[in-house]
């Protein structure tokens, strides 16, 4: 399965770094992790500080499957906005799953702080416009209901935001507390961090064939042998060949762009994340060397575009949508690329436990928040696998509905 297509742009501008992996595996394991990309990493990441022996199995090499074709923004919004999240799950939950979100943005902070990372990774406020009129009174409740719950926000009216950007709206929200990364980079420097560590072991380009859980252990048949542990996590993304019980998916598709380099960004208050309320939406974000990327325009289609063209027409359309934003500047296709992205019924990821199964865990950040899913994710799945009491791990358990 494709997993995206098309000239990527992580890849080609990071110097990758050196990701130290082995070629035997040791006769048994406390936790393997079959995959490798950002849920992966950041699972291994936060179990290992436990002193558990950790391996993360992939079949390819680590990072270079969804996180390659990741835009790299980092929000604690969602794709469901707290006020409708509220009415569907109630307000406890809600608010609890989006505090979760906030909580795991500081997490991510802190993990580029510890590693060092040079993952470009910038703190950003966001801005939330209406893309219609009558948007405006979801826009309101949104912000009386962030408002209410302690998440820092502002609302801006249609002369507010006349006086401050290049382009009008009927209404926004800016909130704060965000961040953009290269998440390509930012993975492989979390993966080169676990490298050195000697508790944990890192095997790229392995097939795992079957999992079979036993009374106290698991055994995993790979092209490398039999590797056993005691604890399993499935972190494979949006992998549709695995499916498992208890969680209700679709894939769907997206496509993204990111310019040539834009001379002078200032006319972009505070080079802010912005989206929008329709769906699907438009997304933009800069980078550290001054381009843009813009991403949107999904499709309910499970494999990622094929035909180059396919990508050079949906490419088109985003840039025009950026030039119409940002008439001063002279809008470029550097790179294009469409990706698939998984979404769960409810808007929400899947970490838990796997249903009729005792020591086998996965972590699924479907969503728009993919490793923010991943990084609260990690702090579920530790709590679970350590026999710590997580009243949150309800929220995000398979068989939820």
């Amino acid at each position: 399965m494709d997993l995206h297509n098309g000239k990527l742009f992580w890849e080609e501008i990071t110097e990758d770094i050196e990701v130290k992996t082995e070629s035997q595996p040791k006769s048994h394991y406390d936790v393997i992790i079959i995959g490798g990309g950002m849920s992966g990493a950041l699972s291994g990441y936060i179990l290992a500080k436990e002193d558990l022996r950790i391996a993360i199995v992939d079949k390819q090499k680590m990072g270079t499957g969804s996180t390659l074709a990741n835009t790299g923004l980092l929000q604690y919004s969602n794709d469901i906005m707290l006020s409708e999240l509220i009415q569907q799950i109630g307000k406890d939950k809600a608010v609890r799953f989006y505090q979760l979100c906030r909580e795991a943005m500081d997490q991510l902070r802190e993990v580029a702080k510890e590693i060092g990372s040079q993952a470009d990774f910038l703190d950003r406020s966001s801005f939330y416009y209406a893309s219609e009129e009558s948007h405006i009174e979801l826009l309101k409740k949104e912000y009386q209901a962030l408002a209410e719950n302690g998440f820092e926000v502002e609302y801006l009216s249609e002369e507010d935001i006349r006086d401050q950007y290049p382009f009008t709206k009927p209404a926004a929200l800016r909130t704060h507390g965000d961040a953009e990364v290269n998440p390509f980079k930012f993975n492989r420097d979390i993966l080169a961090e676990l490298s050195k560590k000697e508790n944990v072991d890192l095997f790229e380009n392995i097939e795992v064939t079957k999992t079979k859980e036993k009374d106290n252990e698991i055994e995993l048949v790979t092209s490398l042998g039999v590797l056993k542990a005691k604890h399993l996590i499935f972190a494979t993304g949006y992998n549709k060949s695995l499916a498992f019980p208890g969680t209700e998916t679709e894939i769907n598709r997206s496509y993204a762009i990111a310019t040539e380099p834009i001379a002078d960004l200032s006319p972009w208050k505070d080079r802010e994340m912005i989206w929008e309320t329709k769906r699907p939406y438009l997304y933009l974000r800069t980078t550290a060397d001054g381009r843009i990327i813009a991403g949107g325009l999904d499709e309910d289609k499970s494999q990622a575009p094929k035909k180059e063209r396919t990508i050079e027409e949906h490419a088109k359309e985003l840039q025009e949508k950026v030039q119409a934003l940002f008439p001063m500047f002279t809008i470029e296709i550097a790179y294009s690329w469409g990706a698939v992205f998984g979404e769960s019924a409810d808007g929400l990821p899947f970490i838990g436990r796997i249903p009729n199964k005792e020591r086998t865990y996965c972590l699924l950040g479907y969503g728009g928040n993919g490793t923010v899913y991943s990084m609260l994710g990690a702090h579920i799945l530790r709590d679970l696998i350590t026999d710590q009491h997580n009243p949150d791990a309800e929220i995000v358990q398979l068989n939820r509905n």
